[in-house]
């Protein structure tokens, strides 16, 4: 007999659970054997199964002791020769490094090594400090950020087996942060710079660290497993049971701890990650587990949960759970930036900012700005197109002497290059496409212009006409070459598609606006804010998203803003994200340096019949 996969081509799995995002996304956490000494503000170092704990704050006061883990139990070993708490470990459990500290009467310099049985001195650290971010192991230990001597430090130090040297500093100097990896692939994540707290994640690279993106929770106290490309964050304050899982490029949140741990330590593999200690004093030891067999999470699959829900069930974008979150500001207040790229990854090029136009431009990492080189012609209101490192800006308005332009200047990754010019002039005019294969449409000359010009990457040709001259559009690129949108603009409405040969009149916004941000692609784009017509040109925070069809209200950015710029992938596709940053939020003068990303999570939800 023929089964229904048979007959239409179509496999629903039976499961027992949901699928995940991945092994990690369906870690758990679990109690394991308590502490013989409770205590808090200890050293840790080891894994899962062969964890050392060492020093620390306990009852009555700083504590010597030191603890191995087997799995399931802890069991005394050697003490320690120097009493101190809120010290840094790293290493394993027949070769650790304790470092640093706080004795009962100031912060030391002291190291200790353990060979599985009794510590002995090793060399002191160049600078007395507690509370610092570690990773290494015994002979290439490394040790980052702490306090001392003020309250907050940016100095790392490297362990050789004998004596420590210095590394790079951290780019946000903190103390009671946490670390992961090893001495020439460390990551730094969290921490307080006293005040606040901050989510603030560095990775270093043996020489420098470099800023990536945040953690989702900002805290101190936090604490790390894993290494540069797979770590585990957790525990800490505020948000004490938070875990958040690294993956080389972002932070997700996972599985929360079973009981708070803030002041503890932590040790192990991202997968298989140990946390003990904790504040008020307690031996409590928890260890987190990533499944060996799960079922990976796509987009579009549909099976049937066997467990107690027995519900059939699909795993879908659901974009009425997107939302917008905070990104590093810009170096300044601008407005009118030509941009380019993916959410984690922008170049812009010139803009304004309060005293006029300028040629200064950024790049985003997913977490910070940092300036590169500027334009070689100063203007604003540039059309943008391509990835991060190969991209061009083209037209925009002069200042001085005042004039509208049609130079394009290409980026390469490390400077500006002046190639042919568009034409005819414009200032204002949207985008599409990359740096090979691109589109440039509309803007002002003035007269508004419905021009629109392909760029191969060396030439441009002319292709057919918008069906409305305009400028000033929401968005500043949205699609591909062959497949894009041009939506609303200054004084006129509507939304028209490109289909490689011709412009098509589609669904209107709910909204009629200008000025604002958009991206993404022809069938998954997003646009938002921007401001609306006269008498007041009020900026607006409504952010609306295109399925090929009509357009939809979504979440709203938290800045009402006009004036801003935009990159990203989309609204709500397989990977598609988007970025926002700048703007005027009264007027047309550059007041704001906020930067706000959209995501959109996937997740499992159950098939119900109407």
């Amino acid at each position: 007999m023929a089964n229904y996969k048979d007959i239409k081509g179509f496999h629903v799995q039976s499961l027992s659970t949901d699928p995940a995002a991945s092994a990690i996304a369906a870690g758990t956490w679990a109690s394991g054997g308590s502490l013989n000494v409770a205590r808090r503000n200890l050293g840790g170092a080891g894994t899962q199964t062969a964890g050392l704990a060492f020093g620390g704050e306990a009852t009555p006061g700083n504590t010597v002791d030191t603890e191995e883990y087997n799995g399931s139990s802890w069991a005394e070993g050697g003490d320690m020769g120097t009493i101190r708490k809120q010290l840094s470990g790293c290493g394993t459990q027949t070769a650790g490094l304790a470092f640093g500290g706080q004795s009962p009467s100031a912060k030391v310099t002291a190291t200790e090594e353990y060979n599985g049985t009794a510590w002995t001195a090793g060399g002191s650290l160049g600078t007395a400090r507690k509370l610092m971010g570690p990773a290494g192991t015994q002979t290439a230990g490394l040790g980052f950020g702490g306090e001392g001597p003020g309250p907050t430090n940016s100095a790392t130090e490297e362990y050789d087996g004998s004596s420590w040297t210095s590394g790079g500093a951290l780019n946000t100097a903190r103390q009671d942060l946490g670390g992961a990896g090893t001495q020439t692939a460390a990551l730094a994540f969290g921490g307080s710079t006293v005040p606040p707290v901050t989510g603030v994640t560095e990775e270093y690279d043996g020489s420098s660290w470099t800023e990536v993106s945040d953690l989702n929770t900002s805290r101190y106290a936090v604490r790390g497993a894993g290494t540069q490309t797979a770590a585990l964050a957790f525990g800490g304050s505020p948000g004490a049971t938070e875990t958040e899982a690294w993956d080389g490029t972002s932070w997700s949140t996972v599985a929360e701890l079973a009981t708070p741990v803030m002041l503890g330590a932590g040790a192990g593999a991202q997968d298989a990650a140990l946390a003990f200690g904790d504040s008020p004093i307690s031996g409590v030891t928890q260890e987190f587990s990533a499944p060996s067999d799960f079922s990976k999470m796509n987009v579009g699959q549909v099976y049937f949960n066997s467990s107690s829900t027995n519900a059939f069930k699909v795993t879908q974008i659901k974009m009425s759970a997107g939302a917008w979150s905070s990104g590093g500001n810009l170096p300044q207040n601008m407005i009118l930036q030509g941009a380019f790229g993916t959410r984690d990854a922008v170049t812009t090029g010139g803009g304004s900012i309060a005293t006029g136009v300028v040629g200064d431009s950024f790049q985003y990492n997913g977490a910070s700005w940092s300036e590169i080189a500027e334009l070689n012609s100063v203007r604003n209101q540039s059309a943008g197109l391509g990835t991060q490192n190969s991209g061009l800006v083209a037209g925009g308005y002069l200042d001085p002497p005042g004039a509208i332009v049609g130079n394009v200047e290409n980026w390469n990754g490390s400077s500006w290059t002046e190639v042919a010019d568009v034409s005819p002039v414009r200032t204002g005019a949207a985008s599409a496409g990359v740096y090979t294969a691109g589109l440039v449409f509309g803007g002002n000359q003035p007269p508004n212009t419905a021009s629109t010009m392909t760029w191969n990457g060396a030439s441009w040709t002319e292709v057919n006409e918008l069906n409305a001259a305009r400028n000033r559009f929401m968005g500043q690129a949205i699609g591909t070459q062959t497949a894009a949108l041009a939506v609303e603009g200054e004084g006129v409405g509507g939304t028209e598609s490109w289909n490689g040969t011709s412009w098509t009149e589609v669904n209107d916004l709910n909204t009629p606006r200008h000025l604002g941000g958009g991206s993404g692609i022809q069938t998954s784009a997003i646009v938002s804010s921007g401001r609306g017509g006269p008498p007041g040109y009020t900026p607006t925070a409504v952010v609306e998203s295109y399925d090929g069809i009509s357009w939809t209200e979504q979440a709203n950015v938290s800045s009402a803003r006009a004036y801003l710029s935009s990159a990203g992938t989309g609204a709500g596709s397989p990977n598609s994200s988007s970025i926002i940053f700048g703007g005027a939020t009264t007027s047309s003068t550059a007041n704001t340096a906020a930067t706000e990303e959209w995501n959109v999570p996937t997740a499992n939800y159950t098939i119900t019949v109407s």
